[in-house]
């Protein structure tokens, strides 16, 4: 009787288990080959001021000149409007 009750709770596991690898990588259009290693979660790109890179998803946007441009946190985009005013340029 044990072994039938650990039986069925092997069994139960080893369903739960291929039913989430099979949503995860069959149903959702995904190879087996392709688990997350090919996918880019964010791009990349470079504070203007502090010259650090950082998410796009996570930078203060301001558009300056008809240019996008994206700043690691708002005191690096204070800074850089500061420095554009001096110099005469507009920032919106």
């Amino acid at each position: 009787m044990l072994r039938l009750v650990i039986l069925f709770i092997l069994g139960y596991l080893c369903y739960q288990m291929g039913k989430k690898w099979l949503h995860q990588n069959i149903l959702s259009g995904r190879s087996a080959n392709q688990t997350g290693q090919d996918q880019v979660d964010d791009v990349m790109v470079k504070d203007p001021h502090c010259q650090i890179y950082f998410p796009k998803r996570d930078g203060i946007h301001l558009r300056h000149d008809g240019e996008d441009l994206y700043f690691c946190k708002t005191e690096c985009r204070d800074k850089f409007i500061a420095e554009q005013s001096e110099k005469g340029g507009t920032a919106k």
